[in-house]
Formats: structure tokens, C-alpha cells, sequence
């Protein structure tokens, strides 16, 4: 599966477009990462265990969109991009959703 940030692959042509894909993730840091998030804001400093649990989060959801894009067949999927979002200020949940466009290219060249 091709998966581009940009709306044309070089060398192939787009057949086919078959709508609007997404992956929809949204994840809690554990006790163990809350604590120690929660002390490293009080220090200060890079947060390990958020930065996990979102680096977990936004594969989940490109994980996700790929899944939606082949269900509807096809070989490829542009304009991907990433959107977060906190959900709960109490959960410190974190939405993170994927999305693009699923395409069928044909290569040109």
C-alpha cells in the first residue's frame, strides 16, 4: 500500500478514487505513565511515557486507515494526515485520527 502525504505518486496515474479512509485511536496513559508523566511536568523535560503512548496511538490508527482502505480495494492512499486531540481533561485521553484519500493508481511509466 503507497501512503503519501502528497495528492499524485510519481509514475502512476489515479484510476480510481474510492472516498475518504480513516483510523480512529483514542488511548489513556496507564497508572505507571501518568506518575511518571505527571512528575517529569513538575521537573520538566522530554515525557517518555506520553511520548510512547501517542507513538502507540497514531500506529494504531494508520494501522486502522490501511485496514478501511483495503476493505474498499485499494492500492494506495494520499493526502494522509495525522489530527490529535485531548479527550477528558480528568482521563488526559489523547484522540488521534488518520485519515487520506483511497485511491487505485495505475502506473504510467
Amino acid at each position: 500500500m503507497i501512503v503519501t502525504t502528497t495528492f499524485d505518486v510519481a509514475g502512476h496515474e489515479i484510476s480510481e478514487y474510492l472516498g475518504i479512509v480513516r483510523g480512529i485511536v483514542v488511548r489513556a496513559p496507564t497508572i505507571s505513565q501518568g506518575f511518571i508523566g505527571g512528575l517529569n511536568t513538575i521537573i520538566g523535560g522530554k515525557i517518555g511515557a506520553f511520548t510512547q503512548m501517542c507513538e502507540t496511538a497514531r500506529q494504531q490508527a494508520y494501522d486502522d486507515m490501511i485496514e478501511h482502505a483495503e476493505q474498499l480495494g485499494a492500492n494506495a492512499i494520499v493526502g494522509m494526515r495525522y489530527d490529535t486531540g485531548e479527550v477528558g481533561a480528568q482521563t488526559r485521553s489523547t484522540e488521534v485520527l488518520c485519515y487520506g484519500t483511497a485511491v487505485v493508481l495505475q502506473r504510467t511509466r
